[in-house]
C-alpha cells in the first residue's frame, strides 16, 4: 500500500488521504504544500467560517506522544508565521477567521491510525 522507502511518496499519500477527509467534511481545498521563506503548510482549506491551516504528521509509534506531540511549540510557531504571511499575501488578514488543525497518522503500514484534531493550537 505505502512505500516506506520513499519518504516523500509516503508523506504524499497521507496528505492525499487528509485532503480527501477534509473535502468529505465539506471543506474546499485552497492550496497544498504552500511554501514560503518562513516554512510550509501542508494543506490550506476553507469551510463556512474558517480558513484552515492543516499540518499532516506521521510517526511509526505513539511513543513520546506520537504524531500529535511532534507538532511542538517551535513547529506551531513556524506554521503560524507561514499562515500569517499567506493571509497577508492574499489580503485576508482582516477578513477571515483561522483555525490550525493537525491530521495525525500513527502506526505501521498494516495498522494505521488516523486522527484529525481540529483547532489543535491557537495563534
Amino acid at each position: 500500500m505505502f512505500n516506506l522507502n520513499n519518504k516523500r511518496d509516503f508523506g504524499n499519500k497521507f496528505e492525499s488521504f487528509a485532503r480527501e477527509k477534509i473535502e468529505q467534511a465539506g471543506c474546499r481545498i485552497i492550496a497544498t504544500n504552500y511554501a514560503c521563506k518562513l516554512g510550509e503548510i501542508d494543506i490550506i482549506a476553507k469551510d463556512k467560517e474558517h480558513i484552515i491551516f492543516v499540518e499532516v504528521r506521521y510517526r511509526k509509534t505513539a511513543a513520546y506522544g506520537g504524531a500529535i506531540a511532534s507538532v511542538d511549540y517551535k513547529k506551531q510557531q513556524k506554521i503560524i508565521k507561514s499562515a500569517s504571511l499567506y493571509l497577508q499575501q492574499n489580503k485576508l488578514t482582516n477578513k477571515a477567521m483561522c483555525r490550525f488543525d493537525v491530521f495525525a497518522v500513527t502506526g505501521q503500514t498494516n495498522n494505521l491510525h488516523f486522527e484529525w484534531i481540529k483547532d489543535a493550537f491557537n495563534a
